[in-house]
């Protein structure tokens, strides 16, 4: 084995592997990776788009597994940069470092249980889920409706799939029918599982525990520094990225509720003893004391509060004492299911009962659910301090890390600041792009501040005169899923002449809304907050991102209100502290979404005027990407109209890849010359599983300048399958 291959050869070679050139930002980060690493300190990188920052972290993080054989865990917060470093990066970093490095650094993705496939449920190993019985539904009749359609899908892909990823299964489905064939951490039986050898779960933590690098989530990642549940190996690395994320997706994580609805099924679930009959009474009783209470934050628990969650604690304990086996007993899926309904209620109780002192709560109502008691830290910042920077080195990424020109209000979230902080250094690389020659920021200062009762006529107006400009190209991003809506509605009706196809959030899964506006140059897509960040549409279908307005979180927003408070309560200046941090960190990342590479051009239209005239516009405006600022409108159409007619083509979005077991990609590394899948198991598309028999079918066919269409009638498959197969083989398509 080489010894010791230096940082700039090993860099070299991964970014050659991708088909890259190394950028100075990229370089400067890699080195800083390494030295952290090397003094044991932590560090915060803000790196733009188009740095290449995951090479320049997955680069040092390969080379110091592979020295120590200690893995190195890497943590994203949204599914789609996660597919980019297990199906992309991962692969050629590996094979390009292979020789350097003297064999193949191996790599795992690791999700929590809910992700993944229960074998045992499947095969009726638990009984079907109360709330939505769908297993019924969908095995007699499975045209009877959606739900049902989608149960059948997922038992007849549950057969097929090798590492029973919910991700890989494409187009996905909805939570309800998901809910029919997994469980969730506190369901599972574990070790007493009669098919514990086969679970998908604990296939995938087994190869995870012999690889180099860990791929996982924030929450993931959380739950195991919070909850001591050591589900990853030991390491003394840890790379987060889209680390602006990180505080949001803890507190989710250690955020509990308590419905009426989990307060009946536990009980039902408890059987027919006493204590779970005392449960079920208090079902009523929880029903009429949330119905009563106001929405929004509640700083004293009112008397009758007190006196319902006292009496549901009582409960649930006596219920849990009743259906707990006897020690050395066997359990079944049925008495699993109970515990974890139960001891939940209970807990949630407890907890609000305990009025902790940085805990709020409060009451939210919810369409479909009714009223939801909920009850989450005001701040996590001295857990992250002490169970995730303890232990370990923490490099911390993001392209949008420093708000205002400070890493300050990040760090302050992390516990990074303050009277025993832990040492850190902040480092921004920039970014590779020519923002003010690429990008416009417009600003129409000539609309009026946005008010409460939704967008003014006038408002609209401006939209549709620049998605026409524009020709589609279009991005919305709106505070609201309302908003969202009024806007899609309008502009579908006023563009009707124009052949422009507007989308909306929620008309169908977000990834396939995001592959349908990427492919096509005159197709809009509007939405609310998912789409600000993690959208990645490169090329002319994305030339203009339109910001409703500035995304503030809402003035009755119970965590952040506290949060407020309580700086307030300090001396300290509570909106810019939280509220104006919000909003920069929002639309830093919704402006992020227009420039994506080198080549990319337009506008970001801000349709707020606050953005001049606020006296906290200067801080929102520092934590943009620097693009060149205007508030004329002519000048802006007119920039839109040429982007329009000097466009080339489009660049679409791919599709996610299959997965074998560990996260790898099932079509196998990333190569010139593809091989094909192991099994018919480690090649699904759609549900579909494809056998080697039906590969070499496309390989001669193709070669033969079949079309695809042609083949797919051969096979009495769906084009759209055919086209994906071909692509995880990398194979070349006929006309």
């Amino acid at each position: 084995m080489p010894d010791h291959p230096d940082l700039a050869e090993l860099l070299h070679a991964a970014v050659t592997a991708v088909g890259g050139s190394e950028r100075p930002g990229q370089v400067q980060m890699a080195q800083a990776v390494a030295r952290a690493v090397e003094r044991e300190e932590h560090l915060l990188v803000q790196a733009g788009t188009g740095t290449g920052k995951s090479l320049a972290y997955l680069v040092p993080a390969v080379a110091h597994a592979m020295a120590t054989g200690k893995p190195v865990v890497v943590a994203t917060a949204t599914l789609a940069l996660q597919a980019q470093i297990v199906d992309r990066d991962l692969p050629r970093v590996a094979e390009a470092l292979r020789p350097l490095l003297g064999r193949r650094p191996t790599y795992a993705l690791v999700k929590g249980r809910s992700n993944y496939v229960c074998r045992h449920k499947v095969v009726g190993g638990f009984p079907e889920d109360d709330e939505d019985a769908l297993l019924a539904v969908g095995a007699v009749d499975a045209d009877r409706s959606r739900l049902g359609a989608e149960v059948v899908r997922l038992r007849e892909w549950a057969e097929v799939t090798e590492s029973g990823d919910r991700d890989e299964l494409v187009p996905g489905v909805g939570q309800r029918a998901w809910r029919q064939v997994s469980v969730t951490a506190q369901e599972c039986l574990g070790s007493r599982c009669p098919v514990v050898a086969e679970c998908f779960v604990e296939q995938s933590r087994e190869v995870a525990r012999e690889v180099d690098v860990i791929v996982t989530n924030h929450a993931f990642m959380a739950i195991d520094a919070f909850e001591g549940r050591y589900l990853l190996p030991d390491h003394d690395l840890l790379v987060v990225d889209e680390a602006h994320e990180l505080t949001d997706r803890i507190t989710s994580t250690v955020t509990d509720e308590l419905t009426t609805s989990s307060v009946s099924v536990a009980a039902r679930r408890a059987g027919k003893g006493e204590a779970a009959g005392r449960l079920a009474d208090t079902t009523d009783l929880v029903a009429d004391t949330l119905e009563d209470l106001p929405e929004g934050r509640l700083t004293r628990l009112p008397e009758r509060l007190v006196q319902t969650l006292q009496l549901v604690r009582d409960s649930a304990r006596a219920a849990l004492s009743e259906i707990k086996p006897d020690k050395g007993a066997e359990v079944d899926g049925s008495t699993q299911l109970a515990l974890a309904a139960v001891e939940e209620v209970h807990d949630v109780a407890e907890r609000v009962l305990e009025e902790r002192e940085l805990d709020v709560v409060w009451l939210s109502k919810d369409p479909r659910r009714g009223p939801v008691l909920r009850v989450a830290p005001m701040s996590v910042a001295m857990a992250v301090r002490e169970k995730i920077f303890a232990e370990r080195t923490v490099v911390l990424t993001s392209a949008t890390i420093e708000l205002g020109g400070s890493f300050d209000a990040v760090a302050g979230t992390l516990g990074l600041r303050g009277t025993g902080s832990p040492a850190w250094t902040g480092l921004d690389v920039g970014s590779p792009f020519d923002y003010p020659q690429q990008a416009i920021a417009y600003v129409a200062a000539h609309l009026p501040a946005p008010g409460r009762d939704g967008a003014a006529p006038v408002v609209f107006d401006e939209i549709e005169a620049l998605v026409r400009a524009s020709g589609g190209r279009t991005l919305g991003l709106f505070s609201s899923r309302r908003a969202a809506e009024a806007a899609a509605e309008q502009m579908r009706e006023r563009l009707s002449d124009t052949g422009i196809r507007v989308l909306c959030q929620g008309d169908d899964q977000t990834p396939t809304l995001v592959r349908e506006f990427a492919g096509d140059a005159s197709t809009c897509l509007f939405g609310t907050m998912s789409l600000w960040q993690g959208v990645d549409v490169p090329g002319p279908a994305c030339q203009l991102v339109i910001i409703d307005r500035i995304p503030f979180p809402r003035p009755d927003d119970p965590l952040s209100s506290a949060r407020s408070e309580a700086i307030s309560r300090t001396g300290g200046n509570g909106f810019m502290s939280v509220s104006a941090t919000h909003a920069a960190l929002r639309l830093a990342q919704g402006a992020g979404r227009l420039v994506r590479r080198g080549e990319d051009r337009g506008v970001v239209a801000f349709l707020d005027p606050r953005m001049m005239t606020a006296r906290y516009a200067s801080f929102l405006q520092r934590s943009l990407p620097p693009f060149w600022p205007t508030t004329d409108r002519d000048l802006v159409l007119g920039a839109l109209r040429r982007l329009d007619e000097t466009a080339g083509e489009v660049v679409p979005v791919a599709a996610p890849t299959a997965r074998g077991l560990g996260g790898a990609s099932a079509a196998g590394p990333v190569a010139v010359d593809v091989p094909v899948a192991r099994s018919p198991r480690t090649a699904v598309t759609g549900g579909h599983a494809w056998s080697t028999a039906q590969d070499e079918e496309l390989r001669d066919g193709l070669e033969a300048g079949i079309t695809v269409e042609e083949l797919a009638e051969h096979l009495e498959l769906a084009p759209d399958l055919v086209t994906a197969r071909i692509n995880q083989l990398g194979l070349s398509r006929a006309g």
